[in-house]
């Protein structure tokens, strides 16, 4: 009997493989028309959201910090929330544990881990009586809590059964294993960290074994919250900490220091919107890290008691480093005003939306008599702006058709990018409760807002043959457009790239995970019918590039994306990803090829786009035969 299922396991191995590359249906349009450039109201949230993610196709998942929300679950008020987007739906979910502060991230298998958060508090924020349970908000200390989102409106947060050590404020990274990361924080909480709570360690998550000291967190005391953090294509890992930076060895626990970094510190509460911009076959998927915005303040000023914060102006400068290449920093086209907390979002044409924050102060709540209300910021920046990182220096920023917010988002606002590119604004809650009422400068916020870029009315392309699965490495696969896809001029299909983006786990200005890949690929164009067949290579086969995942892949004609599909990046399992040898890609031609033929290609393009998969399942299955496997 033990033979043969060890036979019956053997013979799943090709079909697992073959199953990996079956291709999504074509995507269609958007189902609204946006006013482009300009922000819409779409509802009001049930949670504030301090924290987001897009968890499918069609859901956003909220998590607040615990509070008197209005809308209550379970005997107690929710602090997590689900949003349907085709519908603007929504439902109170129970987050369990108070996930004040928390990081987050998607793992390699598509369970999100909301990592962290405060201890059990009562009315105000103030620290309930016991810390597991009970009272008005019945709200336990905070640690792991684990979501695997659904459409169906049936999943849950739900508790790690393994025990976390205590964090407020940490970072959470997806490494290439698709396990995660989990970077420094506090224990108690506060404005800023000091040394008799500072926890300056990282563990792993799922465990591999005790939390290991990081020196660079030791070091930068008390602006080390929220640690900076990004895997790159090294496999190091990217820090930056107050006003130090270092690339970090994780495997060999080795720390090498760069450069300072310029003009303002960046991290948590001085706040800067941070990405690592786009990893293109141009810049062979090298990695190069933005900063724009934060605060200027000095170490020794964090603390001071005569500093009066939402005074203090927020800084402009931007600046850029390449670590893998280079221990300094660039400076950039600096921000067209002053901006904390400010997010910055990848959009699918490669351009970065730079959205909410405050001109002055920083990030933090309290309740000095010099808080506007409690907010330690002021000032809201309601005007966004444009982020081109490809055009040239002194060129990059623009406002151009871009109109303002009539909603500050202040501390605890949160973005994220939509399949179909608009992008999913919510949040703002300068302080410790539940507050809202006329008289109150920044509230606790619901109004949710959606955000229309400069495409998104535009007749979107509808390819064929994306498949749901993508490998590290592997045989390339043919997507197919058609006329209407490449606006009836065949030569658009030479401005027509893949973009796979993972959106991220949006908290406190940062999209945690957050990563823009461009795909290899040319092009077969059919001049007599204005149809192109585009060959694709899949995912370089280095998985620090693009961390195993789920993630939107989209194929932008001429700036114009489709609307995004979810894949899974990765065997959707965690563990040592495959590295497959990377399919040849023929030359990029354009050919007056008769119609009949050109139509043919186009009208069986299901077909077509699984030929190289198909091939690929042949010889797997041939081989399994054979003995090879």
């Amino acid at each position: 009997m033990a033979t043969s299922t060890f036979l019956l396991s053997l013979a799943v191995i090709p079909l697992l493989v073959c199953g990996q590359t079956t291709s999504i249906p074509a995507p269609g349009q958007p189902t609204r028309v946006g006013v482009l450039g300009q922000f819409e109201v779409i509802g009001e949230s049930l949670v504030s959201a301090q924290q987001l993610f897009l968890g499918t196709e069609n859901d956003v998942f909220l998590v607040d910090k615990v509070e008197n929300n209005p809308t209550r679950i379970g005997g107690h008020p929710t602090w997590a929330s689900g949003w349907t987007l085709d519908s603007n739906a929504q439902r109170p979910m129970d987050a369990i544990t108070n996930s004040f502060c928390a990081g987050g991230n998607v793992m390699g298998n598509g369970t999100w881990v909301n990592v962290g958060g405060n201890q059990a508090v009562t009315y105000g924020g103030a620290a309930a009586a016991s810390q597991n349970g009970g009272g008005p908000y019945d709200d336990p200390d905070g640690r792991q809590s684990l979501l695997n989102p659904c459409d169906d409106g049936k999943c849950d947060w739900f508790l790690s059964p393994v025990s976390a050590d205590q964090r407020w404020y940490p970072t959470v990274e997806t490494l290439e294993d698709g396990s995660v990361i989990i970077l420094g924080g506090c224990r108690n909480g506060g404005y800023v960290n000091s040394a008799n709570q500072d926890n300056p360690t990282y563990e792993f998550f799922p465990p591999k074994g005790a939390s290991i000291t990081l020196s660079i967190l030791q070091r930068t005391l008390p602006a080390n919250l929220f640690p900076l953090t990004w895997l790159l294509p090294s496999g190091r890992l990217l820090i930056q900490s107050n006003w130090e930076t270092v690339l970090y060895d994780y495997k060999k626990q080795k720390e090498t220091p760069l450069d300072n970094i310029p003009d303002a510190v960046r991290v948590y509460p001085a706040s800067a919107g941070t990405a690592m911009l786009p990893l293109t076959p141009a810049n062979n998927w090298t990695a190069t890290i933005l900063f724009c915005g934060g605060s200027n303040v000095k170490t020794n000023q964090w603390l001071d008691p005569d500093w009066i914060i939402p005074r203090y102006p927020a800084s402009t400068s931007c600046v850029r480093i390449t670590p893998d290449i280079s221990t300094s920093y660039e400076h950039d086209d600096p921000l067209p005003e002053q901006r904390s907390m400010g997010n910055l979002i990848f959009l699918p044409d490669g351009k970065i939306l730079c959205l909410n924050g405050a001109k002055m102060g920083t990030a933090g709540y309290g309740n000095q008599s010099w808080a506007i209300d409690m907010s330690y910021a002021d000032s809201p920046t309601l005007t966004p702006a444009i982020y081109d990182p490809a055009a040239p220096a002194g060129e990059r920023w623009s406002r151009d058709g871009l109109g303002a917010s009539k909603i500050p988002r202040m501390y605890h606002s949160s973005a994220v990018l939509l399949p179909d590119g608009s992008v999913f604004v919510s949040g703002s809650n300068p302080n410790s409760d539940y507050n809202v009422g006329p008289d109150i400068n920044y509230p606790t916020e619901y109004r949710t807002e959606r955000f229309y870029p400069s495409y998104y009315n535009s007749r979107r392309p509808q390819p064929i043959g994306i498949l749901s699965q993508l490998s590290y490495g592997g045989p390339s696969f043919t997507i197919s457009l058609n006329s209407d896809d490449l606006f009836g001029n065949v030569d658009n299909v030479k401005n027509t790239t893949v973009i796979v983006i993972r959106p991220g786990f949006s908290t406190h200005a940062m999209n945690m995970g957050q990563r823009f890949v461009q795909l290899e690929n040319t092009y077969t164009g059919y001049a007599s019918n204005n149809s192109a067949v585009l060959h694709v290579s899949q995912l370089p086969p280095n998985p620090a590039i693009l961390a195993p995942g789920p993630a939107l892949v989209f194929v932008v004609v001429n700036g114009v994306p489709s609307v995004g599909v979810q894949i899974m990046a990765g065997s959707g399992t965690l563990e040592k990803q495959a590295i497959l040898s990377i399919g040849d890609l023929p030359e990029s031609s354009v050919t007056p090829t008769d119609v009949a033929h050109a139509m043919s290609q186009t009208s069986g393009a299901r077909s077509v786009g699984k030929r190289p998969q198909l091939l690929f399942c042949v010889a797997v299955l041939l081989g399994w035969v054979a003995g090879v496997w």
